[in-house]
């Protein structure tokens, strides 16, 4: 994607944070010769050479899948915190703009087999009941229940080239006091990119 210089994050430990905060994502790839789009969450993890890696699933009944091995390369785009920045909070006279965050990472696909996609269907329920009143655990579920992984397709990505978007208002450093307040006032995604703001200075 185009990012201007100023807007980049190269900070990997920033960037594999952000992508773990927001693992909704959205893998891409051609279908028939047409863009195709799939939102799913997508776990950072490693694979036994300690590589960072995607790992996912798909309905099989989702055609995507099988243009996998006719990709070259897969998108996963992974957005965050967005926000309209009015230039009435500015000191001089400019145009209005967005802030946002968002990642694009580009790799190669392998589809895993059974097991394997069981074992990180586990890893990903056990990392988001974290925190529940009543966890959940596959390991309580029925076969019966669990059988339903033979609708899935699991796959891992490998993380080829990762582009970081941080478009936090860093040109307009005099204005932050203003964009900061005035975002914050607003709630929501607004104030999630305020405190970025303040955070990146």
């Amino acid at each position: 994607m185009y990012i201007p210089h100023y807007y980049s994050n190269a900070n990997a430990n920033e960037v594999k944070a952000f992508i773990r905060k927001h693992n909704f994502a959205i893998i891409v790839n051609q279908v028939e010769g047409r863009p195709w789009a799939t939102h799913i969450p997508l776990m950072l993890e490693h694979d036994k050479n300690d590589n960072d890696i995607l790992v996912g699933h798909i309905a099989k009944s989702n055609p995507q899948w099988r243009w996998f091995h006719k990709s070259d390369e897969i998108l996963c785009i992974f957005n965050g915190p967005h926000s309209y920045v009015s230039s009435s909070w500015y000191k001089e006279e400019e145009v209005p703009t967005w802030d946002y965050i968002a990642v694009h990472v580009y790799g190669k696909i392998r589809i895993m087999n059974e097991e394997e996609t069981m074992q990180a269907m586990h890893r990903l329920v056990d990392a988001h009941e974290q925190g529940s009143e009543h966890p959940l655990s596959l390991q309580r579920l029925s076969p019966r229940t669990l059988r339903q992984v033979k609708g899935v397709v699991g796959f891992s990505i490998t993380m080829d080239d990762i582009q970081a978007a941080f478009k936090l208002s860093q040109t307009r450093k005099e204005d932050h006091g203003a964009i900061i307040e005035n975002l914050t006032k607003k709630g929501g995604m607004a104030a999630e990119i305020a405190s970025h703001i303040k955070k990146n200075g």
